[in-house]
């Protein structure tokens, strides 16, 4: 299917590794010019490499830090510099710290907050006469499954990560109708994350090999796999083309069915 999205402008952010990438790679494969960024600069500069191997439209990276406003500014205005204009806008960011509510500080709620939810407010308040400029674009946030059914452990992203789908949907109607907002909400892929933690256990003999954990991680997911990242980013690349044109203030889990929620 051609997303007709040749020549259109993204900007893509934490998208030196996992799904961030894979969205980036996505829509570089479908012909969009890609701004890639990441804090790293050396991280990034292999994943623009690595992203331009396939891809039919431009890529090209900016490092920034996505809790730093000076930062977004500069990541908004090189998109449309080197582009032309920005088309679409693609939300992610790091995940915060993992663990038990009891042991949270106030600076960690405040942390997490800047992080996953003022990051997209800046991106989008930086972004949306852009996006709304030349016959519209769209936004779509990456975010977790864990804003539908909450994770064991992982406080501080149920409950922050929520005002992002607050916001995507007010989005979708004060940007409407140029501009078209959704979020798809990612449960376990085999990012370098999981693989990290894969490989993790193998070291301390929790399992056989690599292929025993991803198994082990697959237990629980009605499609029987851990997901590819591009299976997200390909949702990621659909939503931000005219083929889901009708599509709008939706949150989309991408998960295998692995959740229990009925919406």
């Amino acid at each position: 299917m051609d997303f007709e999205i040749d020549g259109n402008a993204a900007l893509v952010t934490a998208s030196s590794s996992g799904l961030g990438k894979a969205s980036a790679r996505a829509l570089a494969r479908e012909g969009a010019n890609v701004v890639m960024n990441g804090r790293d600069e050396d991280r990034l500069a292999d994943a623009v490499e690595d992203v331009r191997a396939d891809a039919t439209g431009e890529v090209v990276g900016q490092a920034g830090d996505l809790t730093d406003p000076d930062d977004i500014r500069r990541l908004v205005d090189r998109t449309v510099d080197e582009f032309g204009g920005m088309d679409h806008l693609v939300t992610s960011a790091g995940g915060p710290p993992s663990g038990p509510f009891l042991d949270t500080t106030d600076e960690d709620w405040y942390d997490a907050f800047d992080l996953l939810v003022m990051s997209v407010v800046r991106l989008a308040r930086e972004s949306a006469d852009h996006l709304r400029a030349d016959g519209g674009g769209t936004v779509v946030t990456i975010t977790s499954r864990s804003v539908k059914e909450a994770i064991d452990g992982l406080v501080l992203s149920n409950s922050v990560r929520m005002s992002v789908i607050g916001l995507e949907k007010t989005l979708s109607k004060e940007l409407a109708p140029e501009v078209r907002a959704n979020a798809v909400l990612p449960g376990t892929h085999e990012t370098p994350r999981i693989q990290e933690l894969v490989e993790q256990a193998v070291e301390r003999g929790e399992y056989d090999s690599y292929e025993d954990g991803m198994d082990d991680w697959s237990q629980g997911i009605p499609v029987g796999q851990v997901g590819d990242p591009m299976d997200l980013g390909r949702t990621v690349a659909f939503l931000s083309s005219p083929k889901s044109g009708y599509v709008n203030g939706v949150a989309i889990p991408i998960d295998g069915g692995s959740s229990s929620s009925n919406l």
